[in-house]
C-alpha cells in the first residue's frame, strides 16, 4: 500500500513547489504573453512605436509561399530527427544491454556525444561534410556520390537531419537502455524456451515493454527537433541554400534579428508554439493509447 505524504501546514507545499511555478512564469509563461501581443503589431525596428494591425501578420505569412515551404521543410526535418536518432540510439541501446565485457566504458563512450554543444555538433558535421576538405564527403566521392550541400538542397536538408540525429543519439540511449535494464530477464528467458527466436522476443516481449519511454522520447525529440537545433542549423547551413533548411525556428530569428520585422517574427513563434502544443496533445490523445504501462 502506498504511503500518502501529510503535511502539517496547507501553506507548505504550495511554498515548495513556488520555485517551479516562478521559473515557469517567468520563462515560458510571460515570454509567451509577450510573443503573442507582438504578433498583433507592427513594430518599428527600434522600437520607438507601434501599430496595431490585429491578425495581419498572420494572414501574410500563410500567404507567403517562402513561410510555406518552412512550415513543411519544419515537419520533414523534425520527423526525421524524431526516427533517425530514437532507431540508432535503440539499436545501440540493444547491443549495450548484451555486452558484458568493458559494458561501463562502451556505454560511456556512446553517452559522450550529448555534452557537445548544439553548435559544437553543427560545427563538427560541416567539416565532416564539407564538400572541399571533408572526410565524410570524400568517401562518398569515392563510392560515386558527389556531395556538395552548398548548390543541392536535398543534401543539406539531410545533413541537419544527420547533425540533429547525432546529438540526440546519447540521450535517447540513456532512457532506452534504462527501459532494456528494467525488463525481467525472466520473460526472455520464457520465450526462448518457447523456442521463440531473438527477433521474435524483441518485437513480442521487449518492445513492447518499451512503449512507455519510446512514447515519451518521441515527444522529446520532436519538441528537440523544432525548438533546439537553431544553432546546430546556423553552425551548418543558414537556412540554405535556397532556405532549403529553413525551419520554422530558424525562420523566426531571420525574420526578427535579421529582417527586423519584430511582429512577424512574433507570429512565426506563436504557431510554432501552438503546432508543437498540438502535436503534443495528439500524441496523448491517441499515441499514448498503444502504449502499454
Amino acid at each position: 500500500m502506498q504511503k500518502r505524504v501529510v503535511f502539517r501546514s496547507r501553506l507548505l507545499p504550495y511554498l515548495l513547489v513556488l520555485p517551479q511555478i516562478a521559473i515557469t512564469i517567468a520563462f515560458f509563461f510571460w515570454p509567451s504573453y509577450q510573443a503573442l501581443e507582438s504578433s498583433f503589431f507592427i513594430e518599428d525596428a527600434f522600437g520607438f512605436s507601434r501599430e496595431w494591425v490585429w491578425l495581419d501578420n498572420y494572414y501574410e505569412l500563410f500567404s507567403d509561399p517562402g513561410y510555406l515551404k518552412s512550415f513543411r521543410t519544419t515537419l520533414l526535418f523534425g520527423f526525421s530527427v524524431a526516427f533517425l536518432a530514437m532507431a540508432i540510439s535503440l539499436i545501440l541501446a540493444v547491443a549495450a544491454n548484451r555486452v558484458i565485457k568493458a559494458a561501463t566504458g562502451y556505454r560511456t563512450l556512446l553517452i559522450w556525444p550529448y555534452a557537445v554543444a548544439p553548435a559544437l555538433a553543427g560545427v563538427i558535421w560541416y567539416f565532416l561534410m564539407n564538400p572541399s576538405l571533408g572526410i565524410v564527403a570524400y568517401w562518398l566521392k569515392g563510392i560515386g556520390i558527389e556531395w556538395n550541400h552548398y548548390v543541392n538542397g536535398d543534401q543539406a536538408l539531410l545533413l541537419v537531419v544527420v547533425a540533429a540525429a547525432w546529438k540526440q543519439v546519447s540521450y535517447n540511449f540513456l532512457f532506452f537502455l534504462a527501459g532494456l535494464q528494467s525488463i525481467p530477464k525472466s520473460l526472455i528467458e520464457a520465450a526462448a524456451i518457447d523456442r521463440a527466436g531473438p527477433v521474435r522476443r524483441f518485437w513480442s516481449i521487449t518492445f513492447p515493454l518499451l512503449t512507455p519511454t519510446t512514447f515519451f522520447l518521441l515527444v522529446v525529440n520532436l519538441v528537440y527537433a523544432f525548438f533546439d537545433t537553431f544553432a546546430l542549423i546556423h553552425a551548418t547551413t543558414e537556412g540554405g541554400p535556397a532556405d532549403a533548411t529553413s525551419i520554422l525556428v530558424f525562420r523566426v530569428y531571420n525574420t526578427g534579428f535579421i529582417g527586423q520585422d519584430y511582429g512577424s517574427s512574433a507570429a512565426q513563434s506563436v504557431i510554432l508554439m501552438g503546432m508543437v502544443i498540438l502535436m503534443t496533445f495528439i500524441q496523448f490523445r491517441y499515441v499514448e493509447r498503444k502504449v502499454q504501462y
